[in-house]
C-alpha cells in the first residue's frame, strides 16, 4: 500500500543552524533516504520551497481568485513529502518513525494512505461515454 508523508518545518529552523549542523542534518537524511529507496520503500520525495513562494488559490463570487502565502497560517508548514510504499499503517509508521529529521527536531510528520481512484475513474468515464454516444 502506498501512503504520502507530509512533512512539517518549524520556519526559520535551518536559518537557525550553523552550516555544519545543516550538512549533518541533510547528510543524515540523505544517506537514510537512499537506504528507503534502495529497499524500495521511498517511490517519490519533494522537497518545497519556503511558504513565501506559496500560492493559494479559491473560489469566490463565480470565480478563481488568489492569495499569497499558504493556506494555513500555522506555526509549522509543509515542507515536503514523500510517497512510501509500505504493508500496512504499522509499517509505514515505522519506516517513518526511523527518520533522522525526528532526532534534530524538524517538526511532526503527516502520513495518509493514497486513495485508489481506478474504480471511480472508470465509471465515469463510461458515464461520460454515454452522454457523448447519445
Amino acid at each position: 500500500m502506498k501512503y504520502i508523508c507530509l512533512g512539517y518545518l518549524e520556519p526559520g529552523r535551518f536559518e537557525g543552524m550553523t552550516e555544519e549542523e545543516r550538512n549533518e542534518v541533510f547528510d543524515t537524511c540523505f544517506e537514510h533516504n537512499d537506504h528507503l529507496r534502495a529497499s524500495g520503500h521511498l517511490l517519490a520525495e519533494v522537497p518545497l520551497q519556503s511558504p513565501d513562494t506559496a500560492l493559494t488559490l479559491y473560489w469566490k463570487n463565480g470565480k478563481v481568485v488568489a492569495t499569497d502565502g499558504p493556506y494555513a497560517e500555522t506555526k509549522e508548514q509543509l515542507g515536503g513529502l514523500q510517497i512510501l510504499e509500505a504493508r500496512d499503517l504499522n509499517h509505514v509508521i515505522e519506516l517513518v518513525s526511523q527518520l533522522p529529521g525526528f532526532k534534530y527536531g524538524l517538526g511532526p510528520i503527516e502520513i495518509r494512505p493514497i486513495a485508489d481512484l481506478n474504480e471511480m475513474m472508470q465509471a465515469s468515464e463510461q458515464r461520460r461515454r454515454q452522454t457523448t454516444a447519445r
